[in-house]
């Protein structure tokens, strides 16, 4: 699919990487629209309606969640945060804010590409479990929603319904880094001390029945500390 009708919002202040990340996605077809500070990239957001946002943190004039307060009140538009903090508690905090991705710089040019693409994705894929008769596909896995059946190479593996709604929950968001809270809020309803373990258990469970190991990131990459975000047919593995 061709690039050339998305439209990137580029919210970045250090002119450095500014420029080279407008060279970047100029190069591979996209359209960008600059912005250095956070006011104008809101006015922005609001005369363009782009398809994605890249978003720095450390901004001039405020810090960048304010705007992830602005855009997630009415918008769904997805939003990659690129930013030089590395603590868990601000990944968690933008991805709990509605941020889709969390990228750490300094980044290199295929991982960059490879996080926009799978952002647009989950743009395309968000609503694709609501068509009757929709399916996953990725590589060779495939959920069948209708059916609650998954299958590797053709061949059916056996989940619980826990595990399958997990793994349901994942593909619905494919591209979108998921919080440890916001799969468990979704499956369990509940923030209890043990979810945690609780989720990794069955997440080790899902691996195993997909026949991937622990680090085998075929299907499901793990952000450590952080969630867990299903890959998508557009990255690079």
């Amino acid at each position: 699919m061709s690039n050339n009708k998305y439209k990137i919002l580029l919210i970045e202040d250090e002119q450095n990487i500014q420029s080279l990340i407008e060279a970047i996605l100029t190069t591979n077809g996209y359209q960008v629209v600059l912005s250095e500070n956070c006011q104008t990239g809101m006015r922005l957001f609001s005369s363009h309606q782009p398809d994605l946002v890249i978003l720095d943190l450390g901004l001039p004039d405020m810090d960048g969640l304010e705007f992830l307060k602005f855009a997630r009140q009415e918008h769904t538009t997805p939003i990659l945060v690129l930013s030089a903090r590395t603590n868990e508690i601000d990944k968690v905090t933008s991805l709990d804010m509605g941020a889709n991705d969390y990228v750490t710089k300094p980044f290199g040019t295929a991982e960059l590409l490879a996080r926009v693409r799978a952002a647009l994705r989950t743009s395309r894929q968000n609503s694709a479990a609501q068509i009757p008769g929709a399916k996953f596909v990725l590589q060779d896995l495939t959920i069948d929603y209708d059916k609650r059946i998954v299958s590797v190479s053709g061949e059916d593996i056996h989940l619980t319904q826990t595990e399958f709604n997990i793994l349901a929950f994942l593909s619905e968001h494919a591209g979108k880094v998921l919080t440890y809270s916001t799969i468990i809020r979704s499956i369990w309803g509940a923030t209890d001390s043990g979810s945690i373990k609780k989720l990794q258990v069955n997440m080790a469970n899902i691996r195993k029945k997909c026949g991937t190991k622990p680090g085998d990131n075929r299907y499901i990459i793990n952000e450590l500390g952080v969630g867990y975000r299903m890959r998508t047919d557009d990255e690079l593995i």
